[in-house]
């Protein structure tokens, strides 16, 4: 019996056909980075109608009292503070400005590293840089009388908001869009990562009297609304490119020799 070929023959497995990346951006992302930034912008008028001593300032002054330590102790030169000493600094800035880009485009992932480069460039350099020099809120300063102490580490101008808070928010939210969305532990994973490189900050910069506890919180606002903003922005690239493989993990099929 000859077979109909006029009925449609099932295809291979390997012919599947992969459902399509979502592309559509997610209006809930656009909600909540435009009411971070409106948080932050608020928060930052706010400051500025009195940089010396806001709203905040009774709240700022027990957690500072609570958490700072002197010059004369090692806790803030141990290795736990020092890794986010680094982190907000130039090896953080290497990291997000150099290293991951560079790393996204050799894999052949070129868009998901721009991505990247702009959300260390519009958090730590637009919204940190920008507000700081717009408020220019004092640090915290040296009260002998009550015991106090000033910044521990060499600091710029300007306390609001903290500069470091505003990269490890950048830096845990990028990385966050980066994990494809069918690789759910791995993201649970990072995100409890994230949540605990958050916390730290805030601690570290308020245990060396770098900060306000305001400052440090309002920091990780403006560095996750910036990066919010810029995955929905960058969506449609990035799901383009979690659904590419990486470019050197499929060379050697393309020279194998095609079925006869």
């Amino acid at each position: 019996m000859v077979a109909d070929t006029s009925l449609p023959q099932p295809q291979e497995a390997t012919d599947a056909v992969v459902p399509a990346p979502r592309t559509r951006r997610p209006r809930a992302m656009l909600a909540w980075s435009l009411g971070l930034v409106a948080a932050f912008a608020l928060m930052g008028l706010l400051v500025g109608l009195n940089p010396a001593a806001p709203f905040t300032q009774p709240l700022d002054d027990w957690w500072r009292a609570l958490v700072g330590v002197s010059a004369d102790g090692s806790i803030h030169t141990s290795a736990v503070p020092m890794f986010f000493q680094h982190l907000g600094e130039g090896p953080g800035a290497l990291v997000g400005v150099v290293l991951v880009p560079a790393v996204l485009a050799i894999v052949g992932r070129w868009r998901s590293g721009l991505f990247f480069l702009t959300v260390t460039l519009v958090g730590p350099g637009l919204f940190s840089q920008g507000m700081k020099n717009l408020v220019d809120r004092p640090r915290p300063a040296v009260d002998e009388t009550l015991g106090l102490f000033g910044p521990l580490f060499r600091v710029d101008h300007g306390s609001f908001p903290s500069g470091h808070a505003v990269m490890a928010g950048a830096l845990v939210v990028g990385i966050a869009a980066l994990i494809p969305a069918t690789r759910r532990s791995a993201r649970t994973l990072w995100w409890t990562v994230g949540g605990l490189i958050l916390l730290g900050m805030v601690w570290q910069r308020t245990l060396i009297n770098a900060h306000w506890l305001s400052d440090t919180v309002f920091g990780l606002v403006a560095g996750i609304a910036g990066a919010l903003l810029m995955w929905w922005a960058f969506w449609p690239l990035i799901q383009r490119d979690h659904g590419r493989p990486v470019w050197f993990c499929h060379l050697g099929r393309r020279h194998q020799p095609s079925p006869a």
